[in-house]
């Protein structure tokens, strides 16, 4: 009899983790505020500004700060309890998030003051998410960490496709003000999610060095260890040219003709197929090579891209977008499961700052490699050629990083990580 493999997700993780719960819990919840707040702040600088430009340049102004404070995020993580970091965090969120609505109500929301607060969003964001990837590895036993992180993916890739339709939704009904609010007020969850909480301290292994020596420490420790450079040069690489949601609004209206509402789906498509993909990830808890899945889910995500470039119909096109979606989220599932064991809990902080950078960063670097092909080529020779040369920097990162490729997770989780390279 052949033995089918899981797909369904596993969810003895919840079951067996009362703090896990809650984490999870709390994150979907704060989510949806989030993702309101996402379409809010480029939805009013626009409304206020009727320039494109200046909508594009909150990607940029917001880039500084989730850096920084996503290298600093991860040096603190490393030396305090992780748990009253994320509460000061949710805190920051919950006081930026009624700023936007106090400054949208008293009329002063200004360009520059939406500025200032879409940075600090940004930035204490990138705290959250070290936070909180530094600490569900501790909340589980290790052979069940591919399920929690694909339970904890699953439902955030969900709120991607919730909250930005509840937060247009709350934006007709009664203006922009609102979605900070509900961000405001879920923000809130996580905070009584924190408070519930047992402390989740570091392990520590050694005198702490300064912050500045703490983040280069981590810096080292990440060029140094060959699979987790092949993880994020990977996604770097995915994301970076096979990434072309810049160009969903102009494929929509210039190609298929479908308008704003074609957008909206091009957009829904990528997080619908992701939110299915990691939620149908059981099979991954007995897979040993997921240095091999993270390759071959890229191979699959850039030629979904590919195609896209060459579809007729925009429903077509919605189905390669959700299917590379799905890919996508299997490739998160692996790499967050490799990025997690291969990792001394000391360095986890660190190290989950420098893969919220890459995770960050490479969609808005995409923005940009498929604005400028665009440009100069044209939607559809944008889009192939990102999803191609997505393939061929696969086979580039095999080469110059095979440690990811024998990756095996049996290995690393019967044998955890104490600082090894």
């Amino acid at each position: 009899m052949v033995r089918l493999p899981r797909l369904t997700t596993d969810l003895s993780p919840l079951r067996a983790s009362r703090d896990l719960r809650l984490v999870v819990i709390g994150n979907f919840v704060s989510g949806m505020g989030t993702q309101a707040t996402l379409v809010a702040l480029p939805y009013q600088l626009y409304i206020e500004t009727r320039s494109a430009l200046l909508v594009g340049l909150l990607g940029a102004v917001e880039l500084g700060p989730l850096v920084v404070m996503a290298l600093l995020g991860g040096a603190i993580a490393d030396r305090m309890d992780r748990r009253r970091l994320l509460l000061l965090d949710q805190i920051g969120l919950v006081a930026i998030a009624a700023a936007l609505a106090s400054v949208t109500l008293a009329g002063h929301a200004g360009v520059p003051v939406l500025y200032v607060l879409g940075g600090l969003m940004a930035g204490f964001s990138a705290v959250q998410n070290v936070a909180r990837s530094a600490i569900v590895p501790n909340l589980v036993e290790p052979e069940q960490l591919r399920s929690a992180l694909a339970l904890n993916f699953g439902l955030y890739q969900l709120t991607m496709v919730l909250g930005p339709a509840l937060g247009g939704v709350l934006i007709a009904w009664q203006g922009v003000a609102s979605a900070y609010a509900l961000d405001a007020i879920s923000c809130f969850a996580m905070v009584f999610a924190v408070l519930a909480m047992a402390p989740q301290p570091p392990h520590q292994v050694a005198e702490h060095p300064s912050v500045r020596r703490s983040i280069a420490e981590g810096l080292r420790y990440v060029r140094g260890n060959q699979a987790l450079m092949g993880s994020f040069a990977i996604d770097l690489v995915a994301m970076t040219f096979g990434m072309p949601r810049a160009l969903f609004a102009v494929l929509s209206v210039s190609t298929f003709g479908a308008g704003a509402a074609g957008t909206g789906v091009l957009y829904a498509a990528v997080s619908a197929g992701a939110t299915v993909g990691a939620l149908t990830t059981g099979w991954l808890r007995s897979t040993r090579r997921l240095g091999m899945v993270v390759i071959w889910a890229v191979i699959v995500w850039g030629g979904a891209i590919a195609v896209v470039g060459l579809a007729r119909s925009l429903w077509v096109a919605a189905v390669l977008l959700a299917v590379a979606g799905a890919a996508d989220s299997v490739s998160a599932v692996a790499r967050s499961t490799i990025n997690q064991t291969v990792t001394p809990d000391h360095m986890r902080g660190r190290m989950s700052s420098v893969f919220s950078v890459v995770v960050t960063s490479g969609p808005r670097l995409g923005d940009i490699e498929s604005g400028v092909v665009a440009s100069a080529t044209g939607v559809r020779f944008s889009i192939v050629s990102g999803g191609l040369l997505c393939l061929v920097g696969v086979a580039g990162i095999m080469a110059v990083f095979p440690a990811l490729a024998r990756y095996d997770a049996d290995r690393w989780i019967a044998e955890p990580a104490t600082g090894r390279a």
